[in-house]
């Protein structure tokens, strides 16, 4: 059995996120979405769990983070090339993201990111085939 991985995203408005991430092209499983919780699928087997804050609070008895203050993560998502993580970027941007820095160009990798609505930073990037088999 393959792993999965579910990344949980505490949300204030659940449904603008959701139209939010439907802008860039993201689907959402309905076998896992209710009125406090959304299953974003990512790619296969990772999905990202947009809670809202008071249901995301019912899992940890830490405060949840100030995004506007402090990172809580960087989710990072691999693109199949420069012009995908670009378009992916404008789209974020069009429905209502920041962009918090430019496009980095490391030559063997591309990236770019965003901080979507609630100001959780998604860092998208590309690397040239050949430097990722070097690893």
């Amino acid at each position: 059995m393959h792993k999965q991985i579910y990344l949980n995203l505490a949300v204030a408005d659940l449904q603008r996120s959701q139209d939010f991430f439907k802008a860039l092209g993201f689907t959402f499983n309905p076998q896992f979405t209710n009125d406090n919780a959304a299953c974003m699928v990512i790619g296969e087997n990772i999905y990202a769990m947009l809670l809202k804050h008071e249901f995301f609070k019912g899992f940890t008895s830490r405060k949840l983070c100030d995004t506007s203050e402090s990172t809580e993560v960087l989710i990072a998502i691999t693109c199949e090339s420069r012009a995908e993580v670009d378009a992916l970027v404008a789209k974020a941007l069009a429905a209502g993201a920041t962009s918090p820095r430019t496009p980095q160009d490391h030559g063997f990798m591309y990236a770019h990111g965003f901080e979507d609505l609630d100001g959780h930073i998604w860092e998208l990037f590309y690397m040239e085939p050949s430097a990722a088999g070097a690893a």
